[in-house]
């Protein structure tokens, strides 16, 4: 699939939306963001001036700025970002219709955002060194994996690889997860700081055989015909964690009538089509053909464990104190 945009957002247009300008904050990068809204902007009439920074930049500022915000709308690349805003009551509730057609898998129970893509993390492999047979069936044996010395990559400071501890937290424990981290410490893994495309350039170059990263790095580094393959741990496994973008609308929004016609566009086919297309995020709503690289949505969510978005932005300080005080951070 190539990455091109050909919107015709199933968007209503009805009446005049002259002069309606909106405030759109994202963690998301300018390549997924910008040609999503000039399409909007054309179709609609609204103006978007987009606040681009890292959703950890952005939490603090909407923290900063209160109700004094000029933020209309909060389009997140984490799930721990959307809680942590989610959780000090900063999103407006959001109606049945935001959530037409969208997958129910990872909307939140607060119903205050709304899924715009899902990740999922896993275990990149060097197909020319390793054996899919000889991986671990759950990532808490990883450790295990003494031949690996000197061998694994990851990038502990990334967001998803944070919000990837959150969640082992929350399954088992802050004493498991410790443990897990001194475990894998002893392996003498390479960190990649926050580039995972970095990382994977690394194992083509035989710098190291398997990295923890997200399946769409992979993705992006097989249309390159690198020996790389994604291997998914057994079902259910923290190390298969689905991890969503999304998109809420602030209660400091002087215009919720396009902040919610917004949301809307970014859950259309064409738009998600688009997500699909240019970085191999998993769609949030049916019938989007997918590359025959990548396991069926279906398949893949039920790899994933079940852990509720809300418990995460509780355990990232946590998951942030646990690396620091092992020395990983």
């Amino acid at each position: 699939m190539k990455p091109s945009l050909v919107l015709t957002l199933a968007l209503a247009v009805s009446g005049s939306s002259l002069a309606q300008t909106l405030t759109v904050y994202t963690g998301r990068a300018k390549t997924f963001v910008d040609p999503v809204v000039q399409q909007f902007e054309r179709q609609t009439g609204i103006k978007v001036n987009v606040r681009y920074g890292t959703d950890a930049q952005l939490v603090a500022a909407l923290r900063e700025e209160g109700s004094r915000s000029p933020a209309d709308v909060f389009w997140g690349n984490s799930v721990g970002a959307l809680g942590e805003l989610s959780s000090e009551g900063l999103f407006r509730k959001l109606g049945a219709a935001q959530y037409r057609g969208v997958s129910d898998d990872y909307v939140p129970a607060s119903k205050d955002w709304v899924p715009t893509t899902v990740r999922f993390r896993v275990l990149a492999y060097n197909t020319s060194k390793i054996k899919p047979g000889d991986l671990p069936d759950s990532i808490l044996d990883l450790p295990k994996m003494t031949s690996l010395k000197g061998r694994i990559g990851w990038t502990v400071s990334y967001p998803s690889f944070q919000d990837f501890l959150a969640a082992m937290i929350a399954r088992h424990g802050e004493a498991t997860t410790k443990q897990w981290l001194e475990g894998m410490k002893a392996l003498q893994p390479k960190d990649y700081k926050t580039s995972n495309v970095g990382m994977l350039e690394a194992m083509r170059a035989g710098e190291i055989d398997v990295a923890l990263t997200n399946h769409y790095y992979i993705q992006r580094v097989n249309r390159l015909s690198y020996p790389i393959d994604t291997y998914f741990f057994k079902a259910g496994d923290t190390g298969n964690l689905g991890n969503a973008t999304g998109a809420a609308i602030l209660k400091t929004s002087k215009n919720v009538s396009a902040a919610s016609r917004f949301l809307q566009a970014l859950v259309a086919k064409d738009a998600q089509t688009f997500f699909l297309s240019v970085n191999f995020e998993y769609p949030v709503i049916g019938n989007i053909l997918q590359p025959t690289t990548m396991l069926p949505y279906a398949d893949v969510v039920k790899r994933s464990p079940k852990v509720d978005p809300i418990v995460l932005p509780k355990n990232i300080e946590k998951a942030q104190k646990l690396l620091r005080d092992v020395g990983l951070l």
